[in-house]
């Protein structure tokens, strides 16, 4: 618990997400950092160990004060904003401005959002830039959260003049700078809406699309009413970023996940051996993505073997160049985890979902060297639960299909041997 010589605002931390500053007796911001929940993230730094650094600065907090944040991108903007106002020695201790991660927007006629280091970014090149965010403390947590507000704000990375549609048109998160299916004036508008964003202004652009929408409504342009509509919705339900870790402790990181970017959950169907099928299903964004699913024939392993099975169907799909996934899920318990993590060969984190002895709980399941995964994903079990689930269904779907066939075949082939 933290201890009561400790000021805390409001005499209480909230279990949502934010931002907390630690201060010293003179006030001083010492600390700044983002938490999915600042309750449980701050109350950590008194109830584990941590090394001489983190034991330091503990020791001088006096005063904690918090933001409290709608999701984690907005912390995410928040912290990046408070550290660069206050530069907070312990943020900045053994790791120089030059080391931290910026997000920077280009001048050109089509500009581009660019993630450089400090190294690259000199007192004066931040001219040359129309727009310089940062500094920010997780590489991951940014990269995660640009790929979610590319959903909202979609922009280019390609040149303009080409033949064929980039890949991210067709994702919708590239307007069509790459074909000429924008024009400038637009995609500029879309770029200065970007930078409010990172800026914080949020509400302000909500306000903005609400007018523009009420316009265009009135104006009977209806489609674009129901363009900023959908906008207006994404913006004001962006789910968290949920970058599973110990926010900005570089000695006790958990595994990066991000459980709302691609998850693969896979599953083994058969009865008695027969007919053995696998199924891949993919969820994006907490939502499954129907057309990237996948099912597969079982073909070396004979009789009742769901390790073998679900090793040979991992096998396999990693020789498709298909979406890395951010996640694995299996339906199984700790051989198949093991089997899976011996077909890969990359660090893609593996999890799986048991029902227990008796079939009435859902247990996570992770291998011993990667035990942390498990305690970081618990909070978001029932988004694992609800892949897993899919995953199930898809692959009894498509195990009576091909049993359907198979007695289909044999009432023939037996109808042909009695001469009827």
């Amino acid at each position: 618990m933290i201890p009561p010589s400790i000021k805390l605002k409001n005499q209480t931390l909230p279990d949502s997400p934010g931002v907390y500053l630690m201060k010293n007796e003179k006030g001083k911001v010492i600390y700044v950092g983002k938490a999915t929940s600042i309750k449980r993230r701050v109350t950590s730094y008194f109830t584990h160990p941590h090394d001489a650094r983190i034991q330091e600065m503990v020791s001088q907090i006096r005063v904690i004060d918090y933001i409290e944040t709608r999701s984690v991108i907005e912390a995410l903007i928040v912290e990046a904003n408070l550290i660069k106002h206050y530069w907070p020695p312990f943020n900045v201790l053994q790791k120089d401005n030059k080391s931290f991660l910026y997000l920077v927007i280009t001048k050109e006629d089509f500009p581009k959002p660019l993630l450089i280091r400090g190294t690259d970014l000199e007192e004066g090149s931040i001219r040359q830039y129309k727009a310089v965010f940062g500094p920010y403390t997780s590489a991951v947590s940014l990269r995660a959260a640009l790929d979610l507000i590319r959903k909202i704000f979609p922009w280019s990375t390609c040149s303009s003049g080409q033949k064929r549609p980039c890949f991210y048109v067709h994702l919708k998160q590239c307007p069509g700078v790459c074909i000429n299916a924008i024009d400038k004036q637009s995609y500029a508008k879309t770029i200065r809406d970007l930078i409010k964003f990172f800026q914080g202004k949020k509400d302000g652009l909500l306000r903005q699309y609400r007018r523009e929408m009420n316009r265009a409504a009135k104006d009977h342009r209806f489609e674009q009413a129901a363009h900023l509509r959908n906008k207006i919705f994404a913006l004001e339900h962006i789910q968290d970023v949920a970058i599973l870790k110990r926010e900005n402790d570089p000695h006790n990181v958990l595994p990066s996940v991000n459980l709302f970017g691609r998850i693969e959950g896979y599953d083994i169907s058969h009865i008695s051996g027969t007919s053995s099928v696998a199924s891949m299903v993919v969820f994006e964004n907490g939502a499954p993505a129907k057309t990237e699913y996948r099912k597969f024939r079982i073909k070396s392993v004979v009789g009742s073997n769901d390790v073998a099975s679900i090793r040979e169907v991992i096998i396999r799909r990693f020789k498709h160049m298909w979406r890395r996934p951010d996640l694995i899920l299996i339906d199984g318990g700790l051989p198949q985890v093991h089997a899976v993590e011996a077909a890969l060969s990359s660090s893609i984190p593996v999890i799986g979902l048991a029902k227990g002895e008796k079939r009435k709980r859902n247990d996570l399941v992770c291998s011993r060297e990667n035990r942390e995964l498990c305690h970081a994903c618990e909070p978001y079990k029932d988004i694992l639960i609800r892949v897993r689930d899919e995953a199930h269904r898809f692959a009894l779907v498509y195990h009576r299909k091909l049993r359907g066939k198979g007695m289909l075949a044999n009432g023939v082939r037996s109808r042909l041997k009695i001469g009827t």
